[in-house]
């Protein structure tokens, strides 16, 4: 026979288990659990057995137990998890990947009629088509202004509506109507909020990144330094080679228009004085070029050969 604890021994043995979560695990997911309902939780801790762990309780409880465990232990970083305790929200303790995690759970939603007075979380729109309700039944529609005719002794919409916007309350003619069409628009599951990874917090949108992405915002980054680096003349290594460069012109232009002269200007002012030495000087260039491509071209006519041949040895020679 089990004997049933006091509310006093139950905080007890919460708060016992807690504090041993958060010595065992660095890694939490903070999941909103609004209209999820006790078999699909526990069919999201059996998804996560192995390496996580889902716990609920009562937000003021869980802040305790994370202080208490602060000031026991010294440890602080918990800690920034208490303004992420907001509403009806769980922990989810692992020790897997947060993204493999993340993924997860969001597969174990299910889905849910539209009831009356429902905040609705998406838009939700009536497809055309047959309904297989009997012309009784076009008082519904009316009602809701949805085009409708009557097709072989039943109701037929004739374009999608869009009944319900998201973040509008379900009305009842609404939520009778889907009921009738037997139409669920809404899934419901729990909904990662934050992320925590030893002591830092983030959006669980920074999961989703690639090392794609990364090197793109690095890229692009570095090239905002750059052009403010630039702009007002202060060095930094993304702007020291760019600067160089435009130093070197600015030497080359003032050579150019002055007797002052340098190795490297010596060239240039000599293609200014005789523009045909240029010529002269590109000429090799081009004429690699043109041998590259002549050599190319042979290549080419020895792999169509062997098809020729084959065409005569099959008796279908284009020449007889």
């Amino acid at each position: 026979m089990t004997v049933k604890l006091s509310k006093a021994e139950k905080k007890v043995v919460y708060d016992k288990k807690l504090c041993g979560l958060l010595d065992e695990y660095s890694k939490v997911l903070i999941a909103v659990a609004d209209n999820v309902g006790s078999n699909q939780l526990q069919n999201i801790r059996k998804g996560l057995r192995g390496d996580s762990i889902v716990l609920m309780g009562k937000n003021t409880l869980i802040r305790r137990c994370i202080r208490i465990h602060a000031e026991k232990t010294g440890n602080k970083n918990y800690l920034n998890l208490l303004p992420l305790l907001v509403g009806n929200v769980g922990l989810i303790f692992t020790k897997g990947d947060l993204k493999e995690v993340s993924e997860e759970v969001a597969k174990y939603k299910v889905g849910a009629p539209a009831r009356v007075g429902l905040v609705a979380p998406i838009d939700v729109v009536v497809p055309p088509g047959n309904t297989g309700l009997d012309p009784s039944q076009t008082s519904f529609f009316q009602v809701l202004n949805i085009p409708t005719k009557i097709n072989k002794g039943t109701v037929e919409i004739i374009t999608p509506v869009e009944l319900i916007r998201k973040g509008e309350k379900v009305g009842s003619s609404e939520a009778a109507l889907l009921a009738k069409l037997g139409i669920r628009p809404f899934s419901y599951g729990l909904v990662i909020l934050s992320v925590y990874d030893n002591g830092s917090v983030f959006s669980p949108e920074v999961l989703d990144l690639t090392e794609d992405d990364l090197i793109e915002k690095f890229a692009a980054g570095v090239s905002m330094v750059t052009s403010l680096s630039l702009a007002i003349s202060y060095p930094t290594l993304a702007a020291a080679p760019h600067m160089f460069i435009n130093a070197y012109k600015n030497v080359l232009a003032v050579a150019i228009a002055t007797e002052y002269s340098f190795p490297h200007a010596e060239k240039v002012k000599e293609y200014l004085k005789d523009p045909s030495k240029f010529a002269v000087a590109a000429a090799p260039v081009v004429a690699e070029d043109a041998a590259a491509a002549s050599s190319s071209a042979p290549a080419e006519e020895k792999k169509e050969e062997p098809a020729e041949e084959s065409d005569d040895d099959m008796g279908f020679s284009l020449f007889d």
